[in-house]
């Protein structure tokens, strides 16, 4: 059997990642978050909103005020429900990129 057919071994990785250097950057937590966000800015606008309805929601029924309480429970629905259709829409474009 040819060495080009051959399965690479553990060793090989190691070696390639070496011959790589320093061109292969490990991203930290906020250039991730910025990258993501100009991504889909959907998604984090969604989650604050939905932060934002349930914090509100919880308080105003913690001081009685229970229609408004209602109401912001409502809008923490309509909120989760706008965060899972912009995730699903970010998969589905990000698909699309990835097999074109």
């Amino acid at each position: 059997m040819s060495k080009d057919n051959e399965e690479p071994t553990d060793l090989d990785w190691i070696q390639l990642r070496r011959d790589m250097g320093q061109s292969h950057q490990i991203e930290t937590l906020k250039e991730k978050f910025v990258r993501k966000f100009g991504e889909n800015p959907f998604v984090p606008i969604g989650c604050l909103a939905t932060a934002g309805a349930l914090s509100y929601g919880l308080w105003c029924f913690r001081t009685g005020r229970t229609k408004l309480s209602q109401r912001m429970m409502r809008m923490r629905i309509v909120a989760q429900g706008f965060t899972i259709t912009a995730l699903v829409v970010g998969v589905m474009l990000t698909a699309g990129k990835s097999l074109k």
